[in-house]
């Protein structure tokens, strides 16, 4: 009895001892005791000021996530036909304009899948010529696909035309690039043409010319000369329903784009295509291809 009465009396002068310095410190800071008082804290539970890792990392990621899709939106906004084609011509071109090796077949493809999207902001005016586009082109992703490395020029699929002797047929990919090629002749002309109109319009103020008439203007340099006329008959019809040129400028321009840009934009696009063009016309020139022409 009197060991448990000693031993009662030292643990009454425990808990109503004073505390010594620093003690209360670190009770304060002592973990929470867990369900089984081991002192551990529990799942899901935080330290006053301490943010849980798990939801911090959740909301970096949609703040990330949601930056990286203004991006895209605004990348796509700023985008246009013509700025697609500089960024197909500008890895094949060099220095002076040439290309480093013969006619590339993709680029080719993809400009022309281009001329389609500008054919396509014409109008359905122009849907005779885009339909004879549309056809070219599938000929000769046709003949592509069953050889790219083979065919990875245009000047490839000439020459196995050209040893079958089937190069001058209606249906070859010659021709299909000749007439393709043509396109873009037409396409780069209507370009210039409307970027020198619009410039004599900011220095002069002159009276504008409508689309109507930069479309007829470009058809008669390049497309004209080698149409029949069943096809001209065909394109002075079209001529007649062209949209008026602020409307067909404002969708070159995009979004998000001032005139002054695209002006550069197309100076630069005519600068590396035409010479990609000339070098097309010159390996159907050594085919005697160039002359052909239409019904």
């Amino acid at each position: 009895m009197m060991v448990e009465r000693e031993r009662d009396e030292g643990e009454a002068m425990a808990v109503n001892r004073p505390r010594q310095e620093g003690e209360g410190a670190e009770a304060a800071a002592a973990p929470a005791p867990g369900p089984a008082g081991t002192g551990e804290k529990v799942e899901g539970q935080r330290d006053d000021g301490e943010r849980d890792d798990g939801e911090e990392r959740k909301e970096k990621s949609e703040e990330e996530d949601e930056a990286e899709e203004k991006k895209d939106k605004v990348e796509l906004e700023e985008w246009s036909e013509i700025r697609l084609a500089i960024a197909e011509l500008s890895p094949i071109s060099r220095r002076g304009g040439k290309l480093c090796t013969s006619p590339p077949t993709l680029p080719f493809l993809g400009l022309s899948h281009l001329l389609l999207q500008l054919l396509d902001k014409i109008g359905p005016t122009m849907a005779v010529l885009r339909l004879d586009v549309q056809r070219n082109i599938e000929r000769l992703q046709e003949l592509y696909l069953q050889d790219p490395s083979k065919y990875s020029t245009l000047t490839a699929m000439v020459e196995k035309e050209a040893d079958d002797g089937t190069v001058r047929k209606a249906d070859s990919c010659a021709r299909a690039i000749l007439w393709l090629t043509r396109s873009m002749d037409f396409t780069v002309a209507l370009l210039q043409r409307l970027e020198k109109e619009e410039e004599e319009e900011e220095e002069e103020g002159s009276d504008q010319q409508s689309l109507a008439q930069l479309v007829e203007d470009a058809y008669k340099v390049s497309l004209k000369p080698w149409h029949g006329w069943i096809s001209s008959a065909a394109c002075k019809i079209a001529l007649k329903l062209i949209p008026e040129r602020a409307i067909f400028v404002g969708w070159l321009m995009g979004e998000n784009q001032s005139y002054s840009l695209l002006k550069v934009e197309i100076e630069k696009l005519v600068q590396l295509l035409q010479p990609f063009l000339d070098d097309i016309h010159a390996m159907l020139a050594k085919f005697k291809l160039d002359r052909l022409k239409s019904t």
